[in-house]
């Protein structure tokens, strides 16, 4: 609804000021930046069903400097995360673990009807579909939420972090908009309360803030961040930005892909060479793999000639 996207760009105002604290807003970044949008043929709006238009939300963030200088395209934009709003579950899991509520190896039962994935995101990953009535740990279940991106696994961690939880921590960090509101199935299936709540939205800029955090050991403290870093570096879908970048870098990211909506969202590191890059496109994915190879290919130049 309108509304609400409007209570969203408010909320996005002051997370972008309380962003300009620790980040240099260039906006000779910015211009560079639109014009690789607009090179990729990715600065239009896009129809996502009959009625309603989306555009990109995009943001980098310089962190090879001696202080991080942000740029970005609709940066505060919000819109449909897909599976990258999994980083924030696994967050709050890792921060209640780090808070000895409880280990990453405690064990637990899979539920019904959270067993919801028919098939593999990842089709290669010979570990097998999740069921209910299987015993697995919680750190095979952060392992495969995030490498895989698998549902079943989102669906029992977020019951077991606990929404409540997750937006409390996500709202100190200001990060209001980014409210984790949805499990990953069908409304009918919902808990209580939250069978007609909307649908969860996050923002580039947040997304962008939460990767620099991991950088820097900032996500809550240095053994999340570090715990956190290890996990998104494992992912194995590698088909979006990834194939934007040579083969010496290192990219710790998160996708998402559904419908209308291919994210991808992560720290590039080759060398000296550092930083964030969050792009959420509001184009189907057979139609915009080429377009983020692109758009990662141009912004990698781009920090190189920055830093030459």
């Amino acid at each position: 609804m309108k509304w609400l996207k409007v209570l969203f760009f408010i909320a996005a105002v002051f997370s972008i000021e309380k962003a300009a604290a620790q980040y240099k807003h260039s906006k000779k970044l910015d211009n560079a930046l639109k014009a690789i949008i607009r090179n990729a043929q990715l600065d239009s709006n896009f129809y996502v069903n009959d009625k309603d238009s989306e555009q990109v939300s995009f943001a980098v963030i310089d962190c090879s400097g001696k202080k991080p200088v942000f740029g970005g395209v609709n940066a505060v934009n919000f819109i449909y995360p897909a599976s990258v709003y999994k980083m924030y579950v696994a967050m709050e899991i890792l921060k209640q673990i780090s808070e000895n509520n409880y280990s990453l190896y405690r064990q637990y039962i899979v539920p019904s009807p959270n067993d919801v994935d028919h098939s593999k995101e990842i089709d290669n990953d010979p570990r097998p579909l999740l069921h209910a009535g299987d015993t697995v740990t919680i750190n095979y279940l952060l392992d495969l939420m995030i490498t895989r991106s698998d549902n079943a696994a989102a669906n029992c961690l977020i019951d077991v972090a606990q929404r409540k939880n997750i937006n409390a921590t996500i709202d100190s960090l200001g990060w209001q908009g980014s409210e984790v509101t949805r499990k990953f199935l069908s409304r009918k299936f919902e808990d209580p309360g939250y069978d007609t709540i909307r649908g969860t939205e996050t923002s580039a800029l947040h997304a962008a803030d939460f990767m620099y955090r991991v950088l820097n050991d900032r996500l809550i403290n240095p053994w999340v961040s570090k715990q956190l870093k290890a996990l998104l570096g494992r992912q194995l879908d590698v088909s979006k930005l990834s194939k934007g970048l040579p083969g010496t870098a290192m990219f710790y990211h998160k996708t998402g892909w559904w419908s209308y909506f291919t994210h991808d969202v992560g720290i590039v590191e080759d060398g000296k060479l550092k930083y964030i890059i969050a792009l959420f496109t509001p184009v189907k994915e057979g139609e915009v793999l080429g377009k983020m190879r692109m758009v990662s290919e141009q912004v990698y130049e781009l920090m190189k000639e920055r830093h030459m």
